[in-house]
């Protein structure tokens, strides 16, 4: 009998653990995050691209053959340094028609110059005997025997006579010029040398960019040759969406990432330009994009590296707040509209309705429903609920 007791009550003690073990709440394990106050900031980020504020292409002056053009880009270059040099190309050969027609055009050239010079001539003989007839005609008025207006129609005529020889003296240059146009035309390769070289010159000091004709070629007028610019004089430029780009404000501090060397850079915005424009994204969206320019507030040492048309991360700070009541971002959750995160109360989970003003990637500024130093669950599961016991 005293052996059939103590199993029974050994099967007791069990069934009694196993339904006080089924009916006890359970303990959750939970990571948890204080809120705290911090420096807190929001950003709106995007890829930019370094840029020259000016950049000059060096063209050639006159057509002719530009000789080999031995700077690299990468080379230094001072202001006025000799960086081109052409050889202007020599007049064309003339056929046996050409020459003929060039000839007796110039023979048409010079009969008008003569025509000209005889009727200045004659304009001037007239002006002379013009004048006397004035003079005699003023002379009578004044003694009583002439009329004025004999008088006013000698001096008259004079004058109209000394404003044809202004007239005949351009034209006479005008016929002058054309002769020459037309002995011009008669220059041949055989007549005369196609004249000394032109050496072009960089209008700037600073680095050349690019070479756009490296060989020995015959070029015409305004070909492009090199492109120059100063590395001390970059800027950079990324396009934002709009409704990101209405928040940024010129004077903005900027966070440079991701450029290729060691930390950060410092940089501030120059400008928001003013007008948009539509780009397509890499899933094929339409967005409407604006240029954002930003100017480097670090010295030119620190981000020596850098080059035109060089990649960039930026960050654009659109809110701060040195002083900012945080929690984690991980840690909001919605519950009917609101939001809500969980809080440690000793060993047991609550749920709080919180009022969330600015956020960024990691944080949010809490305005309303937390105080400083309260834990609350960093990753809230679906498993969690408010009341439940946890460690």
């Amino acid at each position: 009998m005293k052996r059939k007791y103590v199993i029974w009550s050994i099967v007791l003690a069990v069934a009694a653990f196993a339904v006080y073990a089924a009916l006890a709440p359970k303990t959750v394990e939970v990571e948890t995050v204080a809120v705290a106050r911090a420096p807190m900031r929001v950003t709106v980020d995007e890829e930019g691209e370094t840029r020259l504020r000016r950049r000059f292409v060096v063209s050639a002056p006159v057509s002719g053959r530009v000789l080999r053009i031995e700077s690299r880009p990468g080379d230094a270059v001072s202001a006025g340094q000799t960086v081109a040099v052409i050889q202007p190309a020599a007049p064309t050969p003339l056929d046996a028609r050409t020459q003929s027609a060039a000839q007796a055009q110039v023979s048409a050239a010079t009969a008008v110059v003569t025509r000209a010079q005889a009727e200045r001539q004659r304009l001037t003989v007239e002006v002379k005997q013009a004048d006397a007839d004035a003079a005699r005609a003023r002379t009578l008025f004044e003694s009583g025997a002439g009329s004025r207006e004999m008088a006013e129609q000698a001096a008259a005529r004079a004058a109209g006579l000394r404003e044809a020889i202004t007239a005949s003296e351009s034209a006479v240059r005008a016929a002058e010029f054309e002769a020459a146009a037309a002995k011009a035309a008669l220059i041949s390769r055989g007549d005369a040398a196609s004249g000394r070289a032109v050496t072009v010159t960089a209008p700037i000091g600073g680095q050349i960019l690019r070479r756009m004709q490296e060989s020995e070629a015959v070029v015409p007028a305004g070909a492009p040759l090199i492109e120059i610019g100063s590395l001390d004089d970059l800027e950079i430029i990324a396009d934002f969406l709009s409704a990101d780009a209405v928040r940024i404000k010129p004077g903005a501090a900027v966070v440079i990432d991701r450029w290729g060397g060691e930390g950060t850079l410092a940089g501030r915005v120059q400008r928001v330009e003013p007008s948009g424009f539509m780009k397509i994204s890499a899933l094929g969206v339409e967005e409407q994009r604006v240029n954002v320019v930003i100017d480097f507030a670090d010295p030119r040492e620190r981000g020596a590296s850098l080059g035109d048309g060089f990649r960039v991360e930026v960050r654009v700070v659109v809110w701060e707040n040195p002083s900012a009541l945080t929690v984690a971002t991980s840690s909001l959750f919605r519950t009917e509209g609101e939001w809500s995160v969980f809080v440690v109360e000793g060993d047991l989970l609550r749920r709080r309705t919180v009022r969330i003003g600015q956020r960024n990637e990691q944080a949010a500024e809490v305005l309303d429903g937390l105080k400083d130093g309260d834990k609350v669950v960093a990753y809230p599961g679906e498993s969690l609920s408010d009341g439940i016991r946890v460690r």
